[in-house]
């Protein structure tokens, strides 16, 4: 870190899994910087767990429940124009291609009410791994990741929608070197570099885009390179832009 930038940067430890741990980051917020007016200018959500795990329950709590609970907490302290960016991954995408065409056109549901999206969690919250199940919900072979993260661009699309004063955008960083995806190459005993992972300092791009950049509205999904993306399917980088809802 840059010395010069020691003063601006101030630690707060939260787990998003937990409603008290949450609750006390926003009460040190306030109890720091006031709540008149509204202290913050954006929020990233960027807590993730569970690539490769079937603990359905536990990916969602942190990937999709976690963000819930964050902007319920923190959005009343973002200023009006304010941003928030909602870290997802191409796994969402990748996950509802493989859904039935009812569940993939549910998952591009602009006019998606929570109610409906929180009793959709609460039945795939139901489901194993290789749970038959599934068929019933419209659902491929359960993805607990892939699932978190398609559930998370669709509440993106809901938060968008119910606050307007706001810019709320989600993105895929990219196949990202981090503590999460370095397990990988190190199962299959190669450097992560050979699988295509690339340094954390790409995966900033498309998140400084949508905190200071000129995204195209709000409640949108961006690509690793900045560029809008489907719901409903892999886009490349570099690939033409997506221009639909």
């Amino acid at each position: 870190m840059h010395p010069d930038w020691r003063s601006r940067l101030d630690f707060l430890q939260v787990d998003v899994s937990s409603e008290r741990s949450v609750a006390a980051a926003r009460d040190a917020v306030t109890a720091r910087y006031g709540s008149e007016p509204a202290p913050l200018y954006g929020l990233v959500n960027n807590a993730g767990i569970g690539l490769g795990s079937a603990d359905i329950e536990s990916v969602m709590d942190v990937n999709f429940f976690g963000v819930k609970r964050m902007c319920d907490a923190f959005i009343p302290l973002i200023e009006p124009a304010g941003r928030i960016v909602n870290v997802a991954s191409a796994s969402g995408p990748n996950f509802v291609s493989q859904c039935s065409p009812q569940r993939q056109a549910f998952f591009r549901d602009a006019g998606i009410e929570w109610s409906a999206l929180e009793s959709f969690t609460k039945d795939a919250l139901t489901l194993g791994g290789d749970s038959q199940d599934a068929g019933r919900l419209g659902l491929g072979r359960i993805n607990a990741y892939g699932l978190s993260k398609a559930c998370l661009n669709l509440y993106t699309i809901l938060s968008a929608r119910e606050n307007p004063h706001l810019c709320i955008n989600s993105c895929t960083p990219g196949y990202i070197e981090t503590d999460l995806t370095r397990p990988d190459a190190e199962y299959r005993g190669v450097a992560p570099a050979e699988l295509g992972m690339k340094q954390p300092v790409h995966g900033t791009v498309p998140i400084l885009f949508l905190l200071f950049g000129k995204p195209q509205g709000s409640g949108h999904y961006y690509g690793s390179d900045a560029k809008r993306s489907p719901l409903d399917r892999y886009r490349a980088p570099g690939d033409p832009e997506h221009k639909g809802g």
